[in-house]
């Protein structure tokens, strides 16, 4: 999503992305689940309120915020900010779901966010002073406190509807809170350029559809915050597809940054997943 972002600020306007990006998900999800849908209409109008809240923290502003962000900031600001979600969703987790933060738990993700803060500070500690906060990074923590939210009521608040139902409605709901916004954003810019479908549809299959019901099961089957140590690995896996599609090649700290991290969530791992 980060490179995505960074590849079409220039030929999309952060809401319509983050729109086109949640309809091409609701797209492929009615093609799927449509009929389905409509056999549970009587539960989604039951939970329309609760699908309409995670709907405006996990399409509106976890999407738009971010590239709101990201036009004015660095990104090393933006994987420093966003380095405290994990820690933010297990303290929320062992308070609001009663899941126990173990000791196991704590060293592991100690580990993955020291490894964290390698690859953000390009394995400079120094760089850490010469850090310069600006007006975007309230976009970011904005987005990150949303993300936050949004992944413990997605565990707090139970639904009759499945993963890939639920997750269809929430789109659906998303995108009526982000329309206006997205209507006074193409307002401005007019036709988009052919590209910017591209980037949308990329948006909606990878860091959309795939990796929001991924999140989903991986929550379900480990807990929030076994799940959100997951959210670590995005410098790794962001710094391998930095250098396949956009030619950035990887560096020492990236490697430093690995090495602490991999362990770490392997170590948080339940005991009986250990071969």
């Amino acid at each position: 999503n980060y490179l995505i972002a960074r590849a079409a600020a220039a030929s999309v306007p952060p809401h319509v992305l983050a729109f086109g990006r949640w309809a091409m998900v609701l797209a492929l999800l009615l093609a799927w689940r449509g009929p389905a849908l409509w056999q549970q209409r009587a539960v989604l109008r039951r939970e329309a309120g609760r699908l309409f809240v995670l709907g405006a923290l996990g399409m509106w502003i976890c999407g738009a915020w971010v590239y709101l962000g990201g036009r004015s900031t660095s990104a090393t600001n933006i994987g420093l900010i966003y380095a405290i979600a994990p820690i933010g969703i297990a303290l929320g987790g062992a308070r609001l779901l009663g899941e126990r933060l173990v000791r196991r738990q704590a060293v592991a993700m100690g580990a993955a966010l020291l490894g964290v803060l390698v690859v953000v500070f390009r394995g400079e500690p120094t760089a850490a002073l010469r850090l310069a906060f600006t007006a975007g990074d309230l976009w970011i923590v904005g987005a990150t406190l949303s993300w936050i939210a949004y992944s413990l009521l997605l565990r707090r608040w139970p639904s009759a509807l499945g993963d890939a139902d639920r997750l269809a409605a929430t789109c659906a709901a998303g995108l009526l809170v982000l329309a206006p916004f997205a209507a006074v954003e193409l307002a401005h810019t007019g036709p988009l350029p052919g590209e910017a479908w591209g980037w949308m549809l990329l948006a909606g299959l990878l860091p959309g559809l795939a990796s929001y019901l991924a999140y989903g099961y991986v929550q379900a089957q480990l807990g929030v915050t076994r799940a959100s140590l997951m959210l670590y690995l995005a410098p790794v896996y962001g710094a391998l597809l930095a250098w396949v599609f956009l030619g950035e090649p990887p560096h020492g700290y990236h490697l430093l940054g690995a090495a602490l991290i991999l362990p770490g969530i392997r170590f948080a791992a339940p005991r009986r997943m250990a071969p």
